[in-house]
């Protein structure tokens, strides 16, 4: 029989009732040191004071209204992300995936109104997660994501990670868009070279091709930037935020230069629920709070102790880990044993970690972790890598 939940998720053994910063509290009581925060979702850790007051506050006074009037809250935080990137712009939306839906929209909109309406096709990369909605799956076009869900959405081309070649041959004069990760989260924690992106931008700028970044995961100061793709010193024309802007309330948005947007006028875009006050309000608050230099440069040392940690693990445990990757409080472990045994194996020492692709343990805390909860994360880990290593033992003749 069915659950009343549908099934889609191989769920964990695990319930929680509470969270309090990096760590999260079981139904029965029991304290597990929360090292995937959501996804990337919970940025500030588990009920931040200032967070849990700011949606107090909203709450009291206003939850939703429609876009068919003017937001105050969505207006402030519109006006801090354009002040803060590249951005002339910003659309609201619930979700990375939404996001997206729009950045596709948009680009598409952007050629068409150009007077170039054969411009549609778009070059994404293997190892790519744009979310799970028909568009989005079809952008990341692997067999996991689209099997069984045809026909997909067309004009789509899937070029191999990291292929130069490819993409220069790739762009022609019917391609209209370029959409990247600056660092895959769901690939494996595998990052752009700066130079990389850098070739891109320029190759997007000569052909008259849109560079949209996808920064659903690795933005918001998760890599010691407010978004990643300042460390390479470029910036795109559109770029898709989400996760970890909502401190884990679920907001979403786009973000786009004046140019790039030019198409997107009335009634070609909508959302009931997106830039409602109670977001906004939370998001205005978590962009506060991470777009301080301060706060950014904590990140960059809070991620400098635990790489080296991590560094030190690889070292101990050479069966069980290989390689870490990534940057800022983004980071993986490349494993040798089955990453899911890493995670389920974790479950015992109380600390969850994510699984990714290429058989990457991801690391994503809370931005905020206090050092001595890193230390004791690496603790954790050396014992769960411990532990695996007595199971092979146990295993040989």
């Amino acid at each position: 029989m069915i659950s009343a939940v549908l099934p889609t998720y191989n769920r964990a053994p695990l319930a929680f009732v509470r969270g309090e910063g990096s760590w999260l509290v079981a139904e029965d009581g029991s304290r597990y040191l929360d090292l995937g925060a959501g996804i990337a979702v919970n940025a500030l850790g588990h009920a931040h004071p200032a967070l849990v007051q700011t949606l107090t506050d909203q709450a009291q006074k206003l939850w939703h209204v429609s876009n068919i009037y003017r937001i105050p809250e969505q207006d402030r935080l519109a006006e801090m992300l354009v002040d803060l990137t590249f951005a002339d712009t910003v659309f609201f939306t619930n979700s990375g995936t939404e996001a997206a839906e729009l950045a596709i929209k948009m680009a598409r909109k952007y050629h068409n109104d150009k007077g170039a309406p054969h411009r549609t096709q778009i070059i994404t990369f293997e190892g790519a997660f744009h979310g799970r909605s028909t568009g989005a799956i079809a952008a990341a076009g692997s067999e996991k994501m689209v099997k069984g869900f045809g026909p997909l959405m067309p004009g789509f081309t899937h070029l191999a990670w990291a292929d130069h070649d490819a993409i220069r041959a790739a762009i022609t004069d019917q391609t209209c868009a370029v959409i990247i990760e600056p660092i895959q989260g769901e690939g494996g924690i595998r990052q752009v070279p700066d130079q990389c992106l850098k070739g891109l931008r320029d190759l997007c700028s000569a052909t008259g091709t849109l560079l949209i970044f996808d920064e659903v995961q690795c933005g918001m100061g998760r890599s010691g930037k407010l978004f990643a793709h300042e460390w390479a010193g470029v910036t795109p024309d559109i770029m898709m935020v989400a996760k970890g802007i909502g401190g884990g309330f679920p907001l979403g948005a786009v973000l786009a230069t004046e140019d790039a947007a030019s198409g997107m006028t009335a009634g070609t875009h909508g959302s009931t629920y997106g830039g409602n006050p109670l977001a906004c309000a939370v998001g205005a608050k978590v962009t506060e709070l991470i777009a301080d230099p301060d706060f950014l440069d904590a990140v960059s040392a809070k991620a400098a102790r635990f790489r080296q940690g991590l560094e030190g693990l690889v070292a101990s445990h050479p069966s069980v880990f290989q390689a870490v990757r990534g940057t800022g409080l983004m980071l993986g472990l490349k494993c040798v044993v089955p990453n899911t045994d890493v995670v389920k194996a974790g479950y015992s020492r109380h600390v969850l970690t994510v699984a990714a692709a290429d058989n990457v343990l991801r690391l994503l805390p809370a931005l905020n972790i206090p050092d001595d909860d890193i230390t004791e994360a690496l603790s954790r880990l050396d014992a769960v890598a411990s532990d695996l290593e007595g199971a092979q033992a146990a295993l040989r003749p």
